[in-house]
């Protein structure tokens, strides 16, 4: 059922991002490096503006559709969208569009790390901070991790996990920059948006967890446990986003949501790629 659907692909998605923590240390995220973070602004800020500018002037798109699937695209999928809409106000309508066309590219992109990783001249790590920073899911950036090794995957969800973090701030920023209003319903806005923000709280406890496993060794028995409620928890999150992707909301919206979703996968992957190449080094 939705319910069920809606319970996996939220509440078993955090805590399956939760315990993965327990896999990682802060000498991991410290040897990621200030690169890391470039590359996840750059290709942030590259989609939101070719996102929302052809979405609105070429594709005519209304704002709040075009605004919905460029932060999808540049953010983190179906979570940024839900966490932005209340400030968009885009309507249960534009949202299932633009969750359906940020999972369907995003689900075609696990498609492409296979076939990309023997042409990059990239070690697993680094083809980890690729996947990281173009997937548009968290759980897509662990199943992308997974098809190439354990290095893969580490550094891919910690790179996802940065690009999660701009997920408040990107939101702020598009609310004043594009949703202002004037008088007394601006200062109204501005009291009510932090309430308004559903901020992704659940990464404070994902890096609380790789505190505790920098400092604690944890029996073998409890990590080996922890993992596999950690990756039956992952994989029942992807399995519920395809099943929550409807296509009759795309037959209903056109051709253009679906154009202007595959334009910022291009320019996802074509940005990434540029990023990753010339700002990490190969091997």
């Amino acid at each position: 059922s939705d319910k069920v659907a809606q319970f996996c692909q939220q509440k078993l998605l955090r805590l399956g991002i939760i315990l993965f923590g327990f896999n990682l240390t802060i000498q991991q995220l410290i040897a990621l490096g200030w690169q890391v973070i470039v590359i996840d602004l750059l290709i942030i800020s590259t989609v939101l503006v070719v996102g929302i500018t052809l979405g609105m002037r070429w594709l005519k798109l209304p704002k709040e559709l075009a605004v919905l699937t460029s932060i999808g695209s540049a953010v983190c999928g179906a979570a940024a969208i839900m966490a932005a809409e209340p400030v968009v106000k885009g309507g249960h309508k534009q949202v299932s569009i633009a969750v359906a066309t940020v999972v369907i590219f995003g689900t075609l992109s696990l498609l492409a790390y296979p076939l990309l990783y023997p042409l990059l001249a990239l070690s697993p790590e680094h083809f980890g901070v690729f996947i990281g920073s173009t997937v548009h899911e968290v759980a897509q950036a662990v199943a992308a991790g997974e098809t190439i090794s354990p290095e893969a995957l580490q550094t891919a969800l910690l790179t996802k996990l940065v690009r999660v973090l701009c997920l408040a701030p990107v939101v702020v920023c598009l609310a004043l920059v594009l949703f202002r209003t004037s008088g007394k319903d601006q200062v109204n806005k501005q009291e009510n948006l932090r309430d308004k923000i559903v901020l992704p709280w659940f990464i404070l406890y994902f890096l609380l967890a790789i505190g505790v496993n920098s400092l604690i060794t944890l029996p073998e028995t409890t990590d080996e446990l922890i993992q596999v409620i950690s990756q039956l928890s992952l994989t029942a999150a992807m399995a519920a986003m395809g099943f929550n992707t409807r296509l009759s909301c795309l037959r209903q919206a056109g051709i253009k949501p679906m154009l202007l979703a595959g334009i910022l996968f291009i320019v996802l992957m074509a940005t990434g790629m540029t990023a990753n190449l010339v700002l990490l080094p190969t091997t």
